[in-house]
Order: structure tokens, then sequence, then C-alpha cells
């Protein structure tokens, strides 16, 4: 459905003469997607199944607007209309890295309203032009510090709405519903050999997807955990940490994931492990998954499966067996120019293959390689953190 086929609807409403028929067909349309929406697949990952472990990967990238930002759009719009924040021409404005941008872009498209996505200037063409494709408009920064307080500025001044997913990303989504990913995700590991997942794994840019989970499982006695994944340059991991780390954090390459300080929609509370992943690392894990199980992913799903590995080894070490669910977040194809491609990652002095070898060796023996940069893993919170240079990727 599109604002344009759905004019007949819209018009009756406004022939009314009130807000509320315009409110009433614009929540139907988020309601239709709703419905609409696949389930997304539950793919395998190829482990030796004498291990006993399983990785599934909840594959989001199918998506209308490709990937797991699509469901966070959709409930924050909804917030927005429900609430009475969004009403016919309200002009949508977002701070993103890129991928909620889209999926607003999709939405305000539907809606008939306009759109202004504050962003990074090293935000993946691909994810730009996506964004323009749906006639919304983007607004750079040169910092990831300035997206928040630029877009929050920019809507106030064109008497707009800051949908603002970083404040409320954890607390619009349908956690206690059989409709959400959790309950999706369970459903699909029914009459499998490890149903209950030992760990869910996921990156953290707002907060979201992390809550979403845990709370589920909490609420329903389930006993899997939440494990989030933070690329360098990013504050959740020493936050989930100890509370507070050093005032001032670079940012992450990795789109999608990581910021400069945590927001507010970020919960420490609901996670249960934290880990670090190197840049290179990440990039490594999401060119290994490409050529073994034929997935062509974003950056922050290599994030994901680096601390699915790690965690893996753990078990493979306790003599566990079990399974871990991780997610890919969004399709490889916004990253051709970018972490599929070699000049740009030499450039910026990525270097995945220093990783190779060590990720083929992991997956053939289950032993968790000795990195001189790899995964830091804090298990417990309040205990300082572990000695990794924050700085040290840039």
């Amino acid at each position: 459905m599109t604002a344009a086929s759905d004019a007949a609807p819209r018009a009756a409403g406004n022939a009314r003469g009130n807000a509320a028929g315009w409110r009433d067909w614009a929540v139907g349309v988020l309601r239709d997607d709703r419905r609409a929406s696949p389930v997304t697949p539950l793919l395998r990952f190829p482990l030796p199944s004498e291990w006993g472990i399983d990785l599934y990967l909840k594959d989001e990238s199918v998506h209308p607007t490709g990937s797991l930002k699509h469901r966070l759009a959709r409930s924050l719009l909804m917030q927005g209309l429900v609430d009475g924040a969004i009403a016919e021409g309200t002009t949508l404005v977002e701070a993103s890295s890129g991928s909620t941008a889209v999926s607003e872009a999709y939405f305000a498209r539907e809606l008939g309203l306009p759109f202004v996505a504050v962003m990074p200037a090293a935000t993946s063409a691909r994810k730009i032009d996506l964004i323009e494709s749906y006639g919304a408009r983007c607004v750079f920064v040169d910092r990831a510090a300035d997206m928040v307080p630029t877009a929050r500025d920019l809507a106030h001044s064109l008497d707009g709405f800051f949908v603002d997913q970083f404040s409320f990303a954890s607390t619009v989504s349908d956690w206690m519903g059989e409709t959400g990913i959790a309950a999706e995700i369970l459903a699909q590991l029914e009459g499998v050999r490890h149903p209950v997942p030992d760990w869910f794994v996921v990156g953290v840019g707002t907060g979201g997807t992390s809550s979403s989970l845990s709370r589920y499982c909490r609420s329903r006695q389930i006993a899997s955990r939440v494990a989030i994944v933070d690329p360098q340059g990013s504050a959740y991991f020493d936050t989930w940490c100890q509370g507070d780390g050093p005032a001032a954090y670079t940012g992450s390459r990795i789109e999608g994931i990581g910021r400069p300080t945590a927001e507010l929609s970020f919960i420490p509370d609901l996670v249960d492990q934290a880990m670090r992943v190197p840049d290179a690392l990440s990039i490594a894990c999401l060119h290994l998954l490409h050529s073994t199980a034929g997935i062509f992913a974003g950056g922050s799903t290599g994030t994901n499966l680096a601390g699915a590995f790690r965690l893996i080894a753990d078990m493979r070490a306790a003599g566990r067996t079990g399974s871990i669910v991780t997610l890919v977040c969004d399709a490889g194809e916004r990253y051709t120019d970018s972490y599929y491609d070699r000049s740009w990652l030499d450039s910026r002095d990525i270097r995945p293959d220093d990783y190779l070898s060590e990720l083929q060796s992991f997956l053939a023996t289950g032993l968790w390689p000795t990195l001189e940069n790899g995964v830091v893993c804090a298990e417990h919170r309040g205990v300082g953190v572990p000695t990794l240079g924050i700085s040290s990727q840039h």
C-alpha cells in the first residue's frame, strides 16, 4: 500500500472534517503493514553436528525496507500517531546512521509526510540513495555525537516531530505480544533439539532489541540470556561494565550499532553479558558468513557473529551443549562500497584478513584463538573494564 494508491480512504477521513479521520487512516496503514509482513526466516549456520551446539540467524533483511529497523520504525511512528504528536502534514525528523532512516522514510512516504534524516557524513552511499528514493531529505553531520542535538533543533525549527529512536526504542516495541521478534524466534525453534536458546546475541544501536528479548524471556521465565556486542569506539560496553566510561568516545564505524554515548533507551540491567569486538574481526566474520553460508549481510551482522562464535567456544570449553540465536540485521548490498570494498577497508586500516585463518581454525576445532586484539568479554557488572584501547582502531 502507498499513500498515492490509498488516497481515497485518506480523502474520506479528511472529509469528516477532523484530525481523527486522518489519524485513523494512518494507523490503519501501519496496521496493514504489520499484518502483511512475513515472519522473517530463522537460518541455521553450519557447525559440526558433534559439537551439540546450534547457531541460528534470524534474517531481518527480508523486511520491505531491508533491515531489523523496519519493526522499530513502524512502532515509533505508531506511537507518535496515537499520542497525537504526528498529524497530517507533520514533518518527521530522525537521527540515524542509516537503516532506521531508510525504514522511517518508507513509512513517511506511505503516510504522505515530509521526512528529514540527520546522519553522519560517513554513512553508506547506498543507504543515502535509498532514503532519498523515498522522497526524503538527508542532513549530514561530521560527528556521530552531533546527530541527536542537530535533529532535535531541526525538528523545532520546522515545527515538526523529532521521532527520537535513541530515547524511545526500548519502550515502543511490543515485547509482551506474540508478534514480536522474541516470540517469533521461540515459535520457530519449536521441535529442534535445543528449543530454548542459551543466548541471544545482539548489537546495540538504541537498545531496543536487547530490551525486548530480555523482557520477553524474563516475563515468561525462559532461561535464555542476552549478550550484547559492541564495536570499538562505542560507549555501551563500558556503560554495562561500570556505568560510566571515559567522557568521549569516537563512535562506531560499524553502521547501525555503537554510539559515542549510551542512549536513554539502553537498559543495562536487561543485559547478562557484554563483549567488545574489533572492527576487523567484525568484517572478517561478515566475509566468512558470506563464503561459508552464502549470507550477504551488513557490518553489524559480523559483530553479532563474532560474539556468537566466542560464546560457542566458551560452551565447548565448558562441555555444554545448546543453541545460540543472533540476527542478520540488514543486507550486504548496502555496503558494497564499504565493508566489501578492499580499497575502502585499506584506507581505514581495517584488515579482516588478519583474522580469517583463526576463524577457519575455530570452525574446524571449536577452540577460540588467542588473538592480540580479539573479543573482550565482561561477564559481571561493576568490576571495571577489561583493558583494550577504545581509540586503538582510529
